[in-house]
């Protein structure tokens, strides 16, 4: 039986500042020791704040803003920073000295650059071109611009620029009381509102020392959109390769889940179904056995249906060697979920920073990192999240209560609140201003850190696998755009 009591949910007294070396070095230690950095940022107390971790361990360390507005680069030695250190730079104007490219993440920095002068890399050889995609796409995505450097058809070098509708959300979660801020957190990343609605609502929970009810619903919804989101890549991916029936069948068998969730809370996507001290919508006996049924008949249909394409000699030699992402690329770089997974890191917050416990859970990995991988490994996902939906439904209580009382947050308080979603480890880090408002707010969603997996993914490949690669990554762009 799945125990749904809260595992793991952090709350730290406000760390006190160490002088900028030791910051540095503490950081080093930290990484030589195991660690990857989870959140490196700055917020308006003049502070840098690194979160650090590693398999169930954190450790939260800040320095005070450099006098000089700058300091010596992590990127060169722990390449995981160099997206932190860009994000950094662009906010509050801090220089990491001897970073390798330093310009910024979303927006020119400091507005002296305009936005379609963006500093790409360029190439001065006659032998390559440049070829631009986006951010107005051929299908209905939201905007962002990939920029190759291509030698004949073979692309060289690919840089990626988000940014096209920064939306200022980490500000509106900091004015006003910051309980009200639900629907906010559901926009985060339109596909995964369940993963940053939990994360969410813990973190809330966590600054106001409450504990919440009807955890086995949470867990039952996360996991729901997490076989909902592999479905729709597993469709999209087989669309790629002219593999029509697995294209169609996944398709409908998402449109199944979703439409599950839809009996749940009214919304196909999840919206409205947590809150903050629980979920606002009980199951009854009649719900909970039509979803046993339905999940279980999903799981047979996407199990023939898998063995089916993965089978397939045309489909494998598209996919098997296209845009390989080394184990030590995906460990230096320190990418998440899917994209670390495939790759044969062995990275799920599900066991690294459980908020729930899920008895005999193993994460899943494939050791080639290619797009076989990143496709094979969703199916493999599906099929252990079907099994977790079908133990929560055997132990949930429609009679038992879904909602708790609230306490005010109490202030000076930061909390840490890491969700495995669908595409990674989702963090949310705060501190309480009083006991109604946030003081900061940061959100690091997994595809902040797993653009770059892409970029180099399809450095080597032909230009004509960039869909196939982009979709086995299933990237947001939204939820880089905050």
């Amino acid at each position: 039986m799945m125990n749904s009591d809260l595992l793991y949910s952090p709350t730290l007294e406000s760390a006190q500042p160490q002088k900028l070396d030791s910051f540095l070095d503490r950081i080093g230690e930290l990484i030589n020791g195991g660690y990857q950095p989870l959140a490196f940022f700055g917020t308006d107390e003049k502070l840098i704040y690194a979160l650090m971790g590693r398999p169930q361990e954190l450790e939260l360390i800040c320095t005070a803003f450099p006098a000089s507005s700058q300091y010596p680069s992590l990127t060169p030695e722990f390449p995981a920073f160099h997206i932190f250190e860009r994000e950094l730079y662009e906010e509050y104007e801090i220089v990491p000295l001897n970073h390798p490219w330093l310009k910024g993440l979303r927006h020119p920095s400091h507005g002296a650059v305009k936005f379609e002068d963006y500093p790409f890399f360029k190439s001065d050889s006659r032998l390559i071109h440049e070829v631009g995609v986006g951010p107005v796409h051929a299908g209905v995505i939201e905007p962002g611009h990939f920029r190759f450097l291509m030698q004949g058809e073979i692309v060289e070098h690919l840089e990626i620029q988000l940014g096209y509708q920064h939306r200022g959300l980490i500000g509106l979660l900091c004015d006003g009381p910051l309980i009200s801020k639900m629907p906010l957190a559901e926009t985060i990343a339109g596909d995964t509102v369940i993963g940053h609605g939990t994360a969410f609502c813990r973190l809330v929970e966590s600054l106001a020392e409450s504990s919440p009810e009807a955890n086995d619903i949470r867990i039952l919804l996360l996991e729901m959109e997490r076989v909902a989101m592999h479905l729709s890549t597993l469709s999209a991916l087989a669309g790629d390769v002219a593999y029509i029936m697995s294209q169609n069948l996944f398709a409908a068998l998402r449109t199944t889940v979703i439409n599950a969730t839809l009996s749940i809370c009214g919304s196909r996507f999840g919206k409205r179904a947590l809150c903050v001290g629980g979920v606002n919508y009980p199951l009854n006996k009649t719900l909970i056995d039509t979803l046993k049924v339905k999940m279980q008949k999903c799981a047979v249909q996407i199990k023939y249906t898998s063995e089916a394409m993965f089978a397939s000699n045309s489909l494998l030699s598209r996919f098997d060697d296209t845009g390989k992402v080394s184990h030590e690329d995906a460990l230096r770089f320190g990418f998440t979920g899917i994209s670390a997974k495939a790759s044969g890191v062995a990275v799920d917050a599900r066991a690294d920073y459980p908020i729930w416990a899920y008895p005999g859970f193993e994460v899943q990995t494939v050791a080639s990192g290619d797009v076989y991988a990143r496709a094979y490994l969703r199916y493999k996902e599906i099929m252990q999240s079907l099994h977790i939906i079908q133990e929560v439904l055997e132990q949930i209580d429609p009679a038992a209560p879904i909602q708790a009382a609230l306490k005010e947050l109490v202030p000076g308080k930061i909390a840490i609140s890491i969700v495995e979603g669908a595409r990674g480890r989702i963090v949310h880090i705060a501190k309480s201003k009083d006991a109604d408002k946030a003081l900061w707010y940061r959100i690091i969603d997994p595809s902040l850190t797993n653009w770059q997996a892409l970029a180099m993914a399809v450095a080597g490949e032909q230009v004509s696998d960039f869909p196939l690669c982009n979709k086995s990554f299933d990237l947001s762009y939204c939820g880089s755009d905050l």
